[in-house]
């Protein structure tokens, strides 16, 4: 059995639960710099501009939600615990 060590366990869930955070709140701003945008520019901005308002929530969704742990690895879970028990000599042999 692979001996475990504290780098390897997965992300406590306040850690995950902040960096889920962070992402969902950077693709927002984006969004946000998008409809500011679209009051200043024209043609083709405009609509880069409007599609990049229409289209980041979803996707902000999506990389929020996607579990990438860094460290790449599972916990490995101990096995059930097995009970031995000696075999009584009989008497009188």
């Amino acid at each position: 059995m692979k001996q475990q060590s504290i780098t390897s366990l997965p992300l406590s869930p306040e850690e995950e639960r902040r960096s889920r955070m962070v992402k969902y709140s950077i693709t927002m701003g984006i969004r946000i710099v998008c409809i500011v945008l679209m009051f200043f520019v024209q043609g083709w901005w405009l609509l880069v501009c409007a599609a990049g308002a229409i289209v980041l929530p979803y996707i902000a969704v999506v990389i929020a939600n996607v579990h990438a742990d860094p460290r790449g690895s599972q916990v490995l879970r101990p096995g059930g615990v097995e009970v031995f028990t000696r075999d009584r000599p009989e008497d009188g042999k």
